[in-house]
């Protein structure tokens, strides 16, 4: 009876013996760790946001449960001047002032203001943003500010603990904690990165904000979460450190990112087609389509093949092939295991650079209607079924496209009655249009055209 009585006391004390203590990681890291909050004006019809707890939520955590706000039905502006505030959290990872956070916290911001521990403010510049990876560099101009040690994500394992400090709905320097559920997850709409995906509770205001191991090292950027209700629910996704730091190191030196490029359209390879393939199981990247104008097109690369390995790394699904190539710089050769009529070949591919890989163009040609354009691919325009067009990559949202209702992701295909080849051509056209007069605007939005009057006033 005494022994049974031991154990049952002794193991409690076990128990919570084997459990972390945060106490010290937490003392080390909170001053290096921010509030991140931002200011523009945007549209009231809330196209590009929605509200939870009197906060804005940012886009990309509807990747998951869909769009349900409802829209103008004619995707009309509907603007207003009122600006809105976004709380997000960051890092100090370079005791020059340099700031990691999350793309979409200071997306289209105007303003971006930083707090630190201590209760300083700070006005940040946008060095540069990278939505692919969602990864952003602030830079804030201060002495003496404390720094987060950068750990290595390549070494995490499921099971391990680790914490994350970030200001979920504007509460500064909050602490949660849990395990390592997942790690190289793949996420809809977000390739590029390879997530770690924890139970540590995340909430809106906590994205940007470091994820860490036991020894107090920094392993991820915190960025998304699964939800339908708008809030944490069990599952959280972190961009590993050292994917974010390479995208970090590119922007701080670039001012862009540059990814390899194939030039190929692929699509995944279900039960019925590995079948058809002779293929033992799933798996593997089948290409649908080349671009003519991409790397890939003089390479004996054909439609039809499926893609097993790159450079001996398995292509388990085709979500991971466009992973592998961009993480390959431009110029590099790749080679490719496809398997093709039932035989595996080796394919050489001279990897090439992402098109809109490069500074978006801005100067004279589009500043004055407000917008940043990109050209299109060979292969965006058979997709869209145009013969020419700009990509509009950012609205400036106190210009005229803006004011027309213009947003990212359109295609402009006519100004007027000309037709848009490209950026260049865009800025010559631009000089000999009329001000105060409206002009129509053709543009394709997700794959329907779609008209919009745009009125061009004086150049101040």
């Amino acid at each position: 009876m005494s022994l049974a009585l031991l154990l049952l006391v002794a193991t409690p004390a076990l128990a919570e013996s084997r459990l972390p203590d945060f106490t010290e990681l937490v003392d080390k890291a909170a001053p290096a760790v921010v509030n991140i909050s931002t200011s523009r004006d945007v549209e009231r019809s809330m196209t590009s946001s929605r509200q939870f707890g009197g906060q804005e939520v940012p886009e990309i955590f509807r990747h998951f449960f869909g769009d349900r706000i409802p829209m103008p039905p004619d995707g009309g502006p509907n603007r207003g001047d009122t600006p809105r505030r976004s709380l997000g959290s960051g890092f100090i990872f370079d005791e020059d002032g340099y700031i990691m956070t999350n793309a979409h916290v200071v997306k289209e911001a105007d303003e971006i203001l930083v707090r630190l521990n201590d209760r300083r403010e700070l006005k940040a510049e946008l060095v540069g943003a990278d939505e692919k990876t969602d990864v952003a560099v602030l830079k804030v101009e201060a002495d003496n500010l404390p720094t987060l040690e950068l750990g290595e994500s390549t070494d995490l394992k499921v099971g391990q603990w680790v914490a994350a400090i970030g200001s979920p709905f504007g509460f500064d320097h909050s602490v949660t904690s849990g395990i390592i559920s997942a790690i190289n997850r793949t996420l809809p709409q977000d390739v590029y990165v390879p997530f770690i995906q924890t139970d540590v509770a995340i909430n809106p205001g906590n994205s940007g904000g470091p994820l860490f191991n036991l020894d107090g090292e920094v392993v991820g950027i915190n960025s998304q979460i699964l939800t339908r209700s708008g809030g944490y629910m069990g599952l959280s996704f972190a961009i590993p450190i050292d994917v974010a730091l390479d995208v970090a190191n590119q922007l701080r030196e670039e001012g862009y990112v540059s990814r390899g490029w194939l030039g190929v359209s692929i699509q995944p390879v279900s039960k019925d087609l590995a079948e058809s393939f002779g293929m033992e199981q799933a798996e593997g990247a089948l290409v649908a389509e080349l671009d003519p104008s991409g790397p890939a097109a003089d390479s004996g690369l054909q439609a039809g093949d499926v893609i097993l390995e790159v450079n001996g790394q398995e292509v388990d699904r085709s979500t991971t092939l466009p992973r592998l190539i961009g993480e390959t710089a431009p110029g590099e050769d790749v080679e490719l295991s496809v398997l093709r009529d039932g035989q595996r070949e080796t394919i050489t591919v001279e990897v090439g650079e992402w098109p809109n890989a490069g500074p978006e163009q801005s100067d004279g040609d589009s500043v004055r209607l407000g917008i940043v354009v990109q050209p299109l691919t060979e292969m965006e325009k058979r997709r869209l079924g145009l013969e020419h067009g700009v990509r509009i990559a950012k609205v400036d949202p106190t210009g005229h496209a803006a004011a027309a209702g213009i947003r990212p992701g359109d295609v402009l295909v006519r100004l007027g009655q000309q037709p848009v080849e490209g950026p260049q051509q865009l800025k010559e056209m631009l000089t000999s249009l009329p001000d105060d007069r409206a002009v129509p605007v053709l543009l394709n939005r997700e794959g329907r055209a779609y008209f919009v009057a745009l009125q061009l006033g004086h150049d101040d």
